[in-house]
C-alpha cells in the first residue's frame, strides 16, 4: 500500500510541477488540460493517505504535505471557474434586443455529417452570429440554407480540419481571412455592426494544438493567441475574441492572453462550460472560448447539446452596455507578462502588426 501511495504522489507532483515550466513541448503543455481530473485524483489520494497511513511516520507527513500542496495549487486554477468565485462579468439587468449580440460557436468536426442537428440549434437559439470550425466545402454546401436569415458571410472551406465559416444576421465590414502564424491555419477578422449602429471588432481563431500528431510544440498556438491579445490591448473599440483555442481556460497561456488583452471571461464565477470531449465525460475541459471587452455585460451563456462532433457548441448572448461595463475588471499584466508575450511572438517571428484591425464606423 505504501509503495502504491508513494508512486501516486510522485505522479501527482510531476503533473503539478511540469506545467510550471515554460517549455512548449506538447507533453509539458498537455498537463494544463486535466487540472480538474488531477484535482479529483489528488483529493482522493489525500483521503487515502489520511485513512490508511495513520501511523506517525515521517513519510506520512511528507506525503500529506506534498499532496495537500498539490491540491491547493490545482484549486487555485480551478475555483475561478465555479460559482464559488466572484463573477468577472456582470449580468445585464434589462435585456434590450437592440443592444444584444448572440454568438453560437461550433467546432463541427469535418467528418461529422450531422448538419441537421446544428441547423436545429441555430433555428432554436436564433444567434446573431454563427461561426463553424473544421468546416469544409461539404459543410458550406449544407449550411447554405442558413443564408436566407444570415446573409452576411465569410467563408474559408478547408479539408485540413481548419476550415472556418461565419454567418451573420448583422452587417459585417472589413472582413479579412488571415493566416497569422501557420500557412494552413486561418482566422477570421471582422467589424460587426450592431442594431444600434455601433461596431464591434471580432476575431475568430482556431490555432493548431500541441500534440504528437500535429505541432510537437505549443509555440504556434501560443504565438497566435498572444499577437491577437497584443493587437486588441489598446483598442478603444468593443472587442470579442472567440473560437476553439485548443487550450484550456485555466492554462498559463490563456491566463497570459487574458492579462495582455485585458478582455473578460464570462465563465469566471459561473462554470467551466466544458466543450471537449463530447464523447468522453471523464475527459472534458473548456476548449471553446469567448472573451470580450468591458463594453459588454452578459445575458446568458450555455453549452449546447451535441451535434455529433467531438465538441459541444457554445452559445453566448452579450449586451452592449459600455457605461455599466466599466466597473468590470479582469486580470492585469505586469512587466514580466509583457516580456513573456514579446518572447513568445518573437520565437515564431510574428507580431501584433500581423493581426487585422477592423475599423470602427467613421
Amino acid at each position: 500500500m505504501l509503495i502504491v501511495i508513494i508512486t501516486c504522489t510522485v505522479l501527482v507532483l510531476l503533473a503539478t510541477v511540469l506545467p510550471l515550466s515554460k517549455h512548449s513541448h506538447w507533453i509539458v503543455r498537455s498537463m494544463d488540460f486535466p487540472r480538474f481530473q488531477i484535482l479529483i485524483f489528488t483529493s482522493a489520494l489525500l483521503l487515502v493517505i489520511i485513512l490508511f497511513l495513520n501511523e506517525p511516520l515521517p513519510i506520512t507527513s511528507i506525503l500529506i504535505s506534498a499532496t495537500a500542496l498539490c491540491l491547493i495549487w490545482h484549486l487555485w486554477w480551478i475555483l475561478p471557474y465555479t460559482p464559488l468565485w466572484p463573477k468577472e462579468v456582470q449580468y445585464c439587468n434589462k435585456f434590450d434586443p437592440e443592444k444584444s449580440l448572440s454568438i453560437l460557436s461550433s467546432n463541427v468536426l469535418t467528418p461529422n455529417r450531422n448538419t441537421t442537428a446544428l441547423i436545429k440549434l441555430v433555428k432554436k437559439y436564433q444567434p446573431d452570429v454563427l461561426v463553424t470550425l473544421e468546416s469544409d466545402q461539404w459543410w458550406q454546401d449544407q449550411l447554405k440554407e442558413l443564408e436566407s436569415d444570415m446573409p452576411f458571410t465569410v467563408k474559408c472551406p478547408l479539408d485540413n480540419l481548419y476550415g472556418m465559416h461565419l454567418y451573420s444576421k448583422l452587417p459585417l465590414h472589413d472582413q479579412e481571412i488571415s493566416f497569422l502564424v501557420e500557412k494552413d491555419v486561418p482566422s477570421i477578422h471582422v467589424s460587426l455592426e450592431l442594431r444600434t449602429g455601433d461596431r464591434v471588432r471580432i476575431h475568430f481563431v482556431h490555432p493548431a494544438p500541441p500534440s504528437p500528431t500535429e505541432n510537437t510544440e505549443s509555440a504556434e498556438r501560443d504565438a497566435e493567441l498572444i499577437i491577437v491579445a497584443r493587437s486588441v490591448k489598446n483598442s478603444n473599440q468593443p472587442v470579442i475574441v472567440a473560437g476553439d483555442l485548443n487550450d484550456v481556460a485555466w492554462s498559463s497561456t490563456t491566463r497570459l492572453f487574458r492579462k495582455i488583452s485585458g478582455l473578460l471571461d464570462p465563465r469566471i464565477g459561473r462554470g467551466m462550460f466544458n466543450t471537449f470531449h463530447a464523447n468522453y465525460p471523464i475527459l472534458r475541459w473548456p476548449l471553446d472560448h469567448l472573451f470580450h471587452s468591458d463594453h459588454f455585460t452578459l445575458n446568458s451563456i450555455h453549452r449546447l447539446p451535441s451535434i455529433g462532433s467531438d465538441h459541444f457548441p457554445l452559445f453566448a448572448s452579450l449586451s452592449y452596455t459600455p457605461i455599466k461595463g466599466v466597473s468590470q475588471n479582469g486580470l492585469e499584466a505586469d512587466f514580466e507578462d509583457y516580456d513573456r508575450a514579446i518572447e513568445i511572438a518573437d520565437e515564431k517571428g510574428v507580431s501584433k502588426g500581423d493581426v487585422p484591425e477592423p475599423n470602427e464606423k467613421n
